[in-house]
């Protein structure tokens, strides 16, 4: 795979990663207007194309010079996790790629002499690591009380669970040694219990894994097994009253998207066996079942399901939807990383959630204190209300302060401050670069609906290229570079991108697909990769590119694609089944679906069964869609750039890849990076791959003086 969102181009994590993520998004400061403004450099295109005139420079498109390098991209840059509140302050997670992509939890200090340019402090150890391995994604790996006492996190480095400390040290209170990892926690209303997912890896064969929900004495780090007997579990949730345990637990061979159930148990019960534990959502087996949560009030529980078609916000014992829609709650990639929240609830009570629609998202905020019926009172905000065009993760200090993490397809991931009664325009307290660029440079995204098999449409975002500095009269059309994101059960996204405009900035234009099965637009259109992946996300980039050729957009004899994961599967399927593309870069991809299927981490050990289907079973049609089965098909070039130490899919992969294309005769290129893993999070490793790329097309398509060209050797060419 597979990576979760990744709303950033080449780092996208998760995003996903999210970071997600989910995001975790990565991206540059464009304009904004911060109660305490950082120092940020402004650079112009028409101060590199023609100093300080207006004209503009006629140059083949792929030539033109742009300021948006790789090295601006990650020197002001970090990637902004979630927000948190906690005591009354406001915390978040920083991944910094100058800092070999470690995550740091930051405060909200504008009045400090130490604060950075994001007028924040670093708040955990230096040199610590918050994220865990959980799934090997991650997500969830810091947990906040109600007071600053009650801060823990996963260390990466050794995986155990700590305190944070006042004087800014930490202690490990779960026992020594790596054998366990832990994510997705919940303090027990006294502070003296975390009720957390639990991953045993004392027999590392993923299938000999073991998830569990445990608690965790915070004084002695003595354990108690919670609930056990599953395969996954996922978002452990504490009643008001402290009493019952909600929690989600699904099995082999489906994953969180696919089926999940929703059970409830007493936290004195005498069983940990899950199936003894009260079924209460996902009954028929056929249902997705995700992020509980209880109200804090009424002590109803609330939950995320997809019964309906399309991910809903219901409260358990009303049989329907509490707030029914035809779009998806849950955030962008949801079951890919642990710890999301779609939706929360203010401190008055009322239900505060976000949807995304048309390439926007929108703030629903609603009373849901009555317990026999929906939703009322029912408000929707969005950007003429003075919110970003994207956002998620809304956290609350008080009725009617919100904050979250968002952005725009110009201005970057920021962290943001917004009051639903005033509705001015929200406030940006912390941005994730401290470089901005003018707008004549960047590229706004326009949604496109475009034809493609079976007499369906699918969707993506069109980037046309865009500098101010710059005009082309010689070509018809611009190179098009396709992108397919990770997951593959994810989605792409409109906040600003650097790795987008990385190109587009250059004379590129970009499609950034949302091919079928991508989340977001409901459960049928999720369902279309079911036993058909390799078939119709093909299809999909390749009947993208297809239209935009054919409205004149892009230059057919100039297509490329690439993506991470599973866009790097669909990557090398499109290249090795299709006679579209020209080039094509896939990143951490998988070129064998059979050696994927056995060679894993648990997490993912069984998604092929229903992606492909049954294996061994099936072998053969795994074979059928496996691109380095077909590299007979194969003619045009193809970069591979893969982390040494990915777990999720390994560099064997890439390698034989690699070795079949050398035998082929068909150029070809690979890169292995050093210490990274599943996504490249390491500044030196983020620049090399995005002019890597970009030199490698240039070679390929004969694209003479492009600005910054690295060397690059390509084999066979």
């Amino acid at each position: 795979r597979i990576q979760p969102h990744s709303t950033v181009g080449i780092y996208a994590m998760a995003q996903k990663l999210s970071f997600l993520t989910a995001a975790l998004l990565t991206t540059l400061s464009r304009s904004f207007q911060p109660a305490h403004r950082p120092i940020t450099t402004r650079i112009s295109s028409t101060s590199l194309a023609a100093a300080s005139s207006r004209t503009m420079l006629d140059k083949p498109y792929g030539t033109w010079e742009s300021p948006i390098t790789s090295k601006a991209i990650t020197a002001g840059s970090v990637r902004l996790g979630g927000v948190h509140i906690c005591d009354n302050k406001i915390y978040w997670l920083e991944g910094r790629p100058q800092e070999a992509g470690r995550n740091v939890l930051c405060k909200y200090a504008p009045e400090d002499s130490n604060k950075s340019e994001r007028n924040g402090v670093d708040v955990s150890p230096k040199e610590s690591n918050v994220r865990t391995r959980v799934h090997e994604y991650g997500g969830g790996a810091l947990l906040m009380g109600t007071n600053e006492d009650q801060i823990y996190y996963s260390e990466f480095t050794t995986q155990r669970l700590c305190q944070l400390l006042k004087d800014g040290t930490s202690k490990p209170i779960s026992p020594e040694g790596d054998r366990f990892r832990y994510a997705d926690g919940v303090l027990s209303e006294d502070g003296s219990l975390i009720y957390c997912v639990r991953e045993d890896h004392e027999k590392p064969e993923p299938k000999n894994v073991v998830n569990e929900i445990v608690s965790i004495n915070v004084s002695d780090g003595s354990m108690k097994v919670i609930a056990t007997g599953n395969d996954f579990y996922a978002a452990p949730r504490l009643s008001p009253d402290g009493k019952q345990l909600a929690y989600v637990t699904w099995a082999h061979p489906n994953m969180p998207w696919d089926a999940t159930e929703l059970r409830l148990t007493p936290v004195e019960s005498s069983s940990s066996d899950s199936k003894s534990h009260e079924l209460i959502a996902g009954i028929d087996g056929d249902t997705s079942v995700i992020q509980p949560l209880w109200h804090p009030q009424t002590g109803d529980l609330h939950y995320i399901s997809d019964q309906s078609g399309y991910y809903n916000i219901y409260r358990l014992g009303y049989e329907t939807s509490i707030l029914p829609m035809e779009y998806d709650f849950g955030g962008s990639a949801p079951g890919w990383a642990l710890g999301q929240q779609g939706y929360s609830f203010l401190p008055d009570g009322r239900l505060v959630a976000q949807y995304n629609k048309n390439g926007s998202s929108v703030l629903v905020v609603a009373n849901v204190n009555q317990k026999d019926s929906p939703a009322t009172d029912v408000q929707e905000f969005g950007s003429n209300d003075g919110l970003p065009m994207m956002f998620g993760g809304v956290s609350a200090r008080s009725d009617n302060d919100l904050y979250f993490i968002g952005g725009s397809p110009s201005t970057p991931t920021s962290i943001y401050k917004w009051n639903i009664e005033t509705k001015d325009k929200a406030t940006i307290l912390a941005c994730s670069s401290n470089t901005s660029f003018s707008d004549d440079l960047i590229s706004i995204p326009k949604q496109i609906e475009f034809p493609t098999t079976m007499g369906r449409t699918a969707f993506g975002y069109y980037y046309p290229p865009k500098n101010g500095g710059y005009i082309c009269t010689t070509d018809k059309a611009p190179p098009l570079l396709v992108k397919a994101h990770g997951g593959p059960t994810a989605c792409t996204g409109t906040s600003f991108n650097a790795g987008i405009q990385y190109w587009t900035s250059r004379g590129f234009a970009i499609l950034d697909v949302d091919y079928s099965g991508s989340t977001g637009y409901g459960r049928d259109y999720r369902r279309r990769l079911k036993k058909s992946w390799g078939v119709v996300d093909i299809d999909d980039v390749c009947a993208g590119a297809e239209y935009l050729v054919k409205e004149g957009l892009a230059d057919g004899e100039r297509l490329c694609i690439d993506g991470g994961s599973a866009g790097g599967y669909t990557t090398l399927g499109a290249l090795a089944f299709r006679d579209v593309f020209k080039a094509g870069c896939s990143m951490y991809g998988i070129g064998d679906l059979t050696a994927l299927a056995g060679d894993t981490h648990k997490f993912e050990s069984r998604y092929l069964d229903g992606l492909v289907g049954a294996y061994p079973e099936e072998e053969e049609l795994y074979k059928q869609r496996s691109p380095i089965e077909s590299v007979d098909t194969l003619s045009c070039p193809i970069l591979l750039l893969q982390g040494v130490e990915d777990k999720v899919v390994p560099p064997n992969q890439a390698e034989m890849m690699h070795q079949a294309l050398l035998k082929k005769g068909i150029p070809t290129c690979l890169k292995m990076y050093e210490g990274e893993q599943h996504g490249f999070r390491k500044a030196e490793n983020i620049e090399d791959a995005l002019d890597t790329e970009l030199s490698f097309y240039g070679k390929v398509f004969g694209i003479a003086g492009i600005p910054g060209d690295v060397n690059v050797k390509v084999d066979n060419m």
